[in-house]
């Protein structure tokens, strides 16, 4: 469900032409006793494929269907937030919509996203940004008493080299500590604070993805 719909489409019938090859395999029995126990595991094996051509397809769909209604819900929420872009609008939602707003956004950009997310508004890293090759992970910070610090920076470049991500993007709908400016300068993160995020709900053109942009330059793009 946290992927694009089209990926549960897609992969429904190959998991059904996958587990209904091995479920209409013939059943020979055994000529000796010696083969009772590989005919038995044979035999289990096509019951379960039998059941699982049915059911692991639903669950593609399953899936495909709700990603396919959150991604509309995240596209009247920028709609909506875009007719009137304020920061008391982006700290009225949640840190789930704030979340899908944020996916959103890059996704007009002309970025595939695939959602993450963590079990809290805090929880690693909470999207992940495809552009051609190359992989941008982005922290979304939903921060209203404080202002974002290094820590969370840091947290985010260790996970980029860890990856091997070319960038990544700590979005606040706020501000960044001094600290937390300077550590990413040098660096491929850009910290986008709420006056640019507000700027980023405008339209935007699709990113040249054959370009080799910085990820301060992606943000800015339109």
């Amino acid at each position: 469900a946290r992927l694009p719909w089209w990926w549960g489409v897609l992969l429904a019938p190959v998991a059904y032409a996958g587990f209904h090859y091995f479920a209409i395999q013939p059943n020979i029995a055994p000529t000796d006793l010696k083969n009772m126990g590989a005919f038995a595991g044979r035999e289990l094996w096509r019951t379960f494929a039998m059941i699982l051509q049915y059911v692991v397809p639903l669950a593609f769909l399953l899936g495909a269907a709700i990603s396919a209604l959150r991604a509309a819900r995240a596209r009247r929420l920028h709609a909506t937030v875009s007719r009137s872009p304020s920061r008391a609008a982006l700290e009225a939602m949640s840190w789930r919509e704030f979340e899908q707003l944020v996916g959103e956004i890059f996704r007009q950009r002309g970025f595939s996203v695939e959602q993450r997310g963590g079990s809290g508004p805090d929880g690693g890293v909470d999207l992940a940004l495809r552009l051609g090759r190359d992989t941008y992970l982005v922290q979304c910070k939903q921060w209203k008493a404080r202002s974002v610090g290094v820590a969370t920076v840091r947290e985010l470049f260790g996970v980029m080299s860890a990856e091997g991500a070319v960038g990544g993007f700590v979005v606040a709908s706020g501000d960044f500590t001094e600290e937390a400016r300077r550590f990413a300068e040098g660096r491929e993160i850009e910290l986008v604070d709420t006056e640019t995020l507000l700027a980023m709900l405008q339209p935007a053109e699709t990113v040249d993805t054959a370009s080799n942009k910085s990820p301060s330059r992606l943000a800015a793009s339109s």
